[in-house]
């Protein structure tokens, strides 16, 4: 796997998953859209920690810097 998911990105990412967890954990959301509020988090910190998205892939984008 080539690494698409650059610095900001990553930070971007990681934000994000704490948000979610932070309104499951408050209870402002909950049920099923809590579920999924987690596993999107859960998603977004994977894809952050693996400099990976499967998802850039198939629209071709790569927020990964090149190096020379």
């Amino acid at each position: 796997m080539k690494k698409n998911v650059g610095k900001t990105d990553k930070i971007i990412r990681i934000v994000i998953a704490i948000i979610l967890v932070a309104l499951y954990f408050t209870n402002v959301v909950n049920g099923t859209l809590g579920i999924i509020f987690l596993v999107a988090a859960g998603v977004s910190v994977a894809t952050a920690l693996i400099n990976f998205c499967g998802l850039y892939t198939i629209l071709g984008i790569n927020t990964c810097k090149i190096k020379n």
